[in-house]
């Protein structure tokens, strides 16, 4: 098969990025006409188990699009509408959520999983914020915008395009995660480290404006304000118990995005050179995936070199690097193991040093006094830690 063939024949795949905010309204109608609930779960069974067997299932691709192929992707409008449509579905979809979660259907467990499933709407809708929020012009920053007042993260754009994008794979990034540093610590480091960066940073540009920072043109303030109307809109329309279900989704969806942080550039580091700079960022500096299902859902986040290396380039058109270093799966299973520190560092440290030549100076390598890595017999009681072994036999069966 053709390269020209084959991203042809995927274009109608991409319409399952669609999916995610539509699997709330799916597990309502399954809950309301079956009377099991059971099906509040279905957006996390998609996201935690679904997502990864269909990447197993159906593989990895490396096809690259060429020049030509790449102009006509460039000016078809179809794969921009996707992004926009998918905000267009983000805010609907959070209306209804909220009017559930106020009508008194949801109790226990029931409350979590509606929270999870929509917090997972709101964290792709930070993904689709992330695509459209570099690219120029006021309609595609205004749905950017509008697609991170649910998660109340829209110091997002500010950090990430102007911060992220500048320090990425160095010490002095929030968002790049250092070698034997877990999810845990990195995550109130990277939130706290990105709220300051994206404050400092908008100052900088108010101070350009000749305004102060506490100014209705500050962008965060902007934001922020939204969200705790939002916020407020949630608590009128059900009570404090509403909106700290409205809390609740939001923090899924910061944990999930700060997640994805966390394992794009995990102990990778840009080298300084002779004049006290950072080498430019390279292929080498972001960890890759070419899982085509999890490619289609996150709109090839997954090849994550290119978009650091041109960052207005279209999802539809990124590239597959030989030197990028490589996960060993896609994002949805790394997410979950990543969740227990002592998986995570067995899977991907000698990965980062094998990237290195076993050269651990050239890692980012996290502070000795910050360092998390604790023996699992030290941690855990012996079952576990048995349990865990197993664990481990099985994914290095999967994963070599």
């Amino acid at each position: 098969m053709t390269t020209r063939k084959a991203i042809i024949q995927r274009r109608p795949l991409w319409l399952f990025s669609l999916l995610i905010p539509l699997l709330p309204l799916i597990s309502y109608a399954l809950v309301t006409t079956t009377g099991n609930a059971i099906f509040w779960w279905l957006s996390s069974f998609y996201a935690v188990l679904l997502i990864p067997l269909l990447d197993l299932l159906i593989g990895d691709s490396k096809i690259n699009p060429d020049t030509e192929i790449t102009t006509s992707l460039v000016n078809e409008p179809f794969y921009q509408r996707i992004v926009y449509l998918y905000t267009a579905l983000q805010w609907p979809v959070l209306v209804f959520a909220l009017w559930v979660a106020s009508t008194g259907v949801l109790s226990g467990w029931d409350w979590l999983a509606w929270a999870l499933a929509i917090g997972n709407v709101n964290s792709y809708g930070i993904n689709a914020a992330h695509e459209l929020g570099h690219k120029r012009g006021k309609l595609p920053q205004l749905f950017a915008k509008l697609s991170l007042i649910p998660s109340c993260y829209g110091h997002f754009l500010i950090e990430h395009n102007r911060g992220h994008h500048v320090r990425v794979a160095t010490p002095e990034d929030p968002a790049s995660a250092r070698l034997g540093e877990s999810y845990w610590r990195f995550l109130p480091r990277s939130i706290i480290g990105g709220v300051r960066s994206a404050w400092q940073l908008e100052n900088i540009r108010l101070q350009r404006l000749n305004l102060p920072i506490w100014h209705w043109r500050n962008e965060i303030l902007q934001s922020w304000t939204a969200s705790l109307l939002l916020l407020a809109a949630a608590i009128v329309a059900g009570g404090w118990w509403v909106g700290l279900w409205f809390l609740a989704q939001a923090l899924h969806a910061i944990s999930l995005l700060e997640m994805i942080n966390y394992i794009e550039h995990y102990g990778l580091k840009r080298q300084r050179l002779a004049n006290g700079r950072y080498e430019k960022c390279t292929p080498s500096h972001s960890w890759n995936s070419n899982t085509i299902y999890s490619n289609i859902t996150l709109f090839q986040l997954q090849r994550h070199s290119d978009h650091h290396a041109n960052p207005t380039r279209p999802y539809q058109t990124l590239r597959h690097f030989q030197q990028s270093p490589q996960l060993p799966t896609g994002y949805s299973a790394m997410i979950t193991l990543a969740y227990i520190p002592s998986l995570w560092f067995w899977l991907m440290d000698k990965r980062v040093l094998r990237h290195y030549d076993g050269n651990r100076a050239l890692a980012n390598e996290a502070p000795k006094k910050e360092k998390q890595r604790l023996s699992p017999r030290a941690s855990l009681s012996t079952a576990r830690y048995r349990a865990l072994k197993l664990l481990r036999q099985q994914l290095q069966l999967l994963f070599h």
